[in-house]
């Protein structure tokens, strides 16, 4: 799997850990980054399907 550095304020971070670790939503910052992303990425399909910009 690729590796991706990223720069992320600091404020951005914080909330992100807030959700981190035994008994929160994401096991990892590596996870809760992938699940935002592909999040995004499926709001994005669905913004191209209803605009008639996404081909099937």
């Amino acid at each position: 799997m690729p590796k991706v550095s990223v720069d992320i304020p600091q404020e951005l971070l914080d909330d992100l850990n807030q959700h981190i670790g035994d008994n929160k939503k994401f096991v990892t910052q590596a996870d809760a980054i992938r699940t935002a992303l592909r999040k995004m990425l499926d709001q994005l399909d669905d913004i191209d399907r209803r605009h008639g910009r996404l081909e099937e």
